[in-house]
């Protein structure tokens, strides 16, 4: 199960793609927070259609069973436990209620299930108000997170209930199948709705997560078999659920030390970019108008959250290294003489050695800043790589780098008219530039 907006599903998976941070720091921030407008009519309208379709089911799948109303309330209880057990996975975070829905659905009258599902979120959401880690409105945002439950509730109320027997394992196949499906359909929609979360993103962070719980059916219909000779069956979930509640404060802490360690670096390239520009002012101006043209043609060529991250990085600090270049060489308005050129063609090195010192993240965003003066037909520096050699990135920064020297104003020379600018670039693409960067540069201009 996936929960959205404040979205869960049920299970987990590290690895943070910068578009996962991102809303994982967005949803811890709307925790406390008050509903905007959109999200109460999504709520209205989720809540409402859950609730009709639940009742419909409760109402119209015959049951013979009649569990004890202990039952009942044990099964609601640790289903409230489990639920609290949140691992964060990007667009939502993942619960481990995939060990006691499964009980439920051979123990209590089959159609019941969505609505006992709803009971233990609403009872694990409001001991989170309670503690005042929740706001009171988004309690009542999280009952549709119930969706997940209706799935396998279709497929077993209308197959006529049963003990759980091996032999039906392609009925149970189904019901999980059914379950991911309506889980995704519902979070994915809300997820659109209130957040505006791409179904492609969505899919991408819970793949894992639905991973993860079709590993943890077969030891929930284990505990469905205990389950149904002893309503106190359920209870040898607890071990396991006890296990996933330790895994869950040390994902916290990881993923509290990952956005740590992401804002560190996101400000020390930022702080670097204040270094370059205090340095030398037309050089920081410079590369920060070279950060618009090169996430436009990442944006353009489609580059995912992690490299259009890099992009951004190498494009601010491409020259970090001119820092180590005097400034009478910097602002010369005459030509370089081939001892002054030596000296600023090390540049990308001294950047890289810069880059490599800080580490981590920025250590890997240096090697791209040492071939971002490489030509694609292998004539740059300091390297001399040529063509597919060269990281994209680089070749993009190249090429964003290059359109706007030429389109600004310069010690030596002033700015070239656009259209002279476009010209160059054509004429230079298959040689010093990455034709399909050039097209997407171009590109993105003519859209802007």
């Amino acid at each position: 199960m996936t929960t959205a907006a404040e979205t869960t599903s049920h299970s987990t998976s590290l690895a943070l793609d910068p578009d996962a941070q991102r809303v994982i720091e967005e949803q811890r921030a709307r925790r406390l927070s008050r509903l905007a407008v959109r999200d109460r009519a999504t709520l209205v309208v989720s809540v409402g259609l859950f609730l009709a379709v639940a009742g419909s089911l409760a109402l119209l799948l015959h049951s013979h069973r009649s569990p004890a109303a202990a039952t009942i309330a044990l099964l609601v209880a640790v289903y409230a436990v489990a639920f609290r057990l949140d691992f964060e996975v990007g667009s939502g975070s993942a619960v481990p209620t995939q060990l006691i829905l499964v009980p439920m659905l051979f123990v209590l009258p089959t159609g019941t299930v969505p609505l006992a599902v709803a009971g233990g979120i609403l009872l694990s959401s409001g001991l989170e108000y309670v503690r005042g880690t929740l706001h009171f409105e988004r309690v009542f945002l999280r009952l549709p997170d119930s969706w997940h439950a209706v799935g396998p509730t279709l497929v077993l109320g209308l197959a006529g209930e049963s003990s759980p027997d091996l032999r039906r394992w392609p009925l149970y196949l189904g019901a999980l199948g059914a379950q991911f499906a309506l889980d995704f359909g519902s979070t994915a929609v809300r997820q659109w709705a209130t957040l505006g979360v791409p179904p492609k993103i969505h899919f991408r962070t819970m793949i894992s997560v639905y991973v993860i719980d079709a590993g943890l059916a077969p030891v929930a219909l284990a505990v469905a078999f205990a389950s149904t000779r002893s309503s106190a069956g359920v209870v040898l979930a607890l071990p396991l659920v006890a296990l996933l509640a330790v895994f869950s404060r040390e994902r916290r802490v990881r993923i509290d030390h990952e956005l740590e360690l992401r804002d560190a670096y996101r400000g020390t390239a930022f702080l670097l970019g204040d270094v370059i520009e205090a340095d030398d002012a037309y050089t920081g101006h410079h590369s920060r108008d070279v950060v618009d043209l090169t996430l436009a043609v990442a944006d353009e060529l489609g580059l995912s959250s992690r490299e259009r991250r890099d992009a951004e990085f190498a494009a601010l600090l491409h020259d970090v290294g001119k820092v180590r270049v005097p400034n009478e060489i910097i602002n010369k308005a005459g030509p370089l003489t081939p001892e002054e050129r030596a000296v600023v063609e090390r540049h990308t090195i001294e950047g890289e050695q810069m880059l490599l010192r800080v580490g981590g993240l920025l250590g890997e965003v240096g090697r791209i800043v040492r071939a971002c003066h490489e030509r694609y037909d292998g004539t740059g520096y300091p390297d001399g790589v040529a063509g597919e050699d060269i990281p994209l990135i680089a070749r993009i920064v190249a090429c964003c780098d290059a359109f706007n020297a030429m389109t600004s104003d310069r010690p030596y020379r002033k700015a070239l008219p656009v259209s002279e600018a476009v010209a160059e670039l054509r004429r230079m693409s298959g040689s010093q530039f990455d034709p399909r960067v050039v097209d997407a540069l171009l590109a993105s201009q003519a859209a802007a």
